[in-house]
């Protein structure tokens, strides 16, 4: 059910907004009460998080329990709203005074399954199968991207190490991102610009004027100019390195890795997290973008030509609802150049 707020309007929108708890509708019941509502959403380092504070000054307010879902829609009453997932209650905070509950929701998908420690080997193995096997242990369906499904793995150890984390481990190491989506087990490029669906994101243009705040920042990240990763030579009985970039600066991890092409893999998913996080732009737009989604390409217009002129990806969204209405934070890295 939609609920719009008369207090949530601006010159230009009127938000609205609509909440289920286990799936009862509480839009009306919160309307009067929200001092604010805050989704962050990441492209899977870390569980979107949804933060939720009410007005509890009356002192009728009910809690809901550890464990119940929400469901949130977000939107405008002219372009109607957004679905935006699914959350699980994990905290709840009540203070005062003024009495305020707080509520924080993580993201439902991530199921209870994918956190339970577990211990399994792959032995001459792909990245594809690696993910299809442990999609199909959690009942999810598997999406990986066709550069990645075909990666041989010589040998891994999954060792009581939960599926989250061993996915997370795994993808870090091919500069990948696992992260569940729609009931979907994704194991993307981390610059990919597709969706769940497989369907490729379009790219979006922001002006000056879309925005109220923006922070840039580029650094040398230590100069580097590659990366070294040590591999165990069985063979030759000695240890040996995978360098990705050039050796004028090297940065040099601290695992060893069974193959060559383990630590190569390593060292060009270390190499591509030094070259994105060398240039950094966030924004926040003044009238919310609910629609927007993670790993979208994004251009950017009217600032200066460094800025201007590099190709962005959407790294992290953050939605904020309060009473000067909706905003989103766009935190963005400089896409790879593959």
């Amino acid at each position: 059910m939609e609920t719009t707020d008369p207090m949530l309007v601006n010159s230009y929108v009127q938000v609205s907004y609509g909440l289920q708890v286990n799936g009862r509708d509480i839009s009306q019941t919160v309307r009067p009460l929200l001092q604010r509502l805050q989704l962050r959403e990441s492209r899977g380092e870390e569980a979107d998080q949804l933060d939720i504070v009410l007005d509890d000054s009356q002192g009728n307010l009910a809690l809901p329990p550890v464990g119940a879902t929400i469901t949130l829609q977000l939107g405008y009453h002219h372009t109607g709203m957004v679905d935006k997932g699914t959350y699980t209650v994990d905290e709840i905070e009540h203070s005062g005074t003024p009495d305020v509950v707080a509520l924080r929701c993580r993201s439902a998908e991530l199921r209870s399954t994918l956190r339970q420690r577990a211990s399994q080997s792959w032995h001459d193995a792909t990245l594809g199968q690696i993910v299809r096997d442990i999609a199909a242990k959690n009942k999810l369906q598997a999406n990986v991207d066709a550069t990645l499904a075909s990666k041989p793995v010589q040998h891994i150890d999954q060792t009581n190490e939960s599926d989250v984390h061993f996915l997370t481990r795994l993808g870090r190491q091919h500069d990948a991102v696992a992260t569940v989506k729609k009931g979907r087990l994704v194991f993307l490029h981390i610059g990919n610009t597709k969706n769940a669906n497989g369907e490729e994101l379009e790219a979006i243009t922001l002006t000056r004027r879309a925005g109220d705040g923006h922070r840039y920042h580029c650094a040398a990240r230590d100069s580097y100019t590659g990366v070294r990763a040590h591999w165990q030579d069985a063979r030759a009985a000695e240890k040996k390195a995978a360098i990705a970039g050039t050796e004028d600066n090297l940065k040099t991890l601290r695992d060893s890795y069974a193959t060559e092409a383990d630590a190569m893999a390593a060292a060009q998913a270390e190499m591509g997290r030094i070259e994105r996080g060398a240039a950094t732009l966030e924004i926040t737009l003044a009238i919310g973008q609910p629609a927007l989604m993670v790993q979208t390409p994004v251009n950017v217009r009217g600032w200066k030509p460094e800025i201007d002129g590099t190709d962005w990806l959407c790294k992290t969204l953050e939605h904020s609802l309060d009473d000067n209405g909706l905003t989103t934070r766009m935190e963005m890295e400089r896409r790879s150049k593959d």
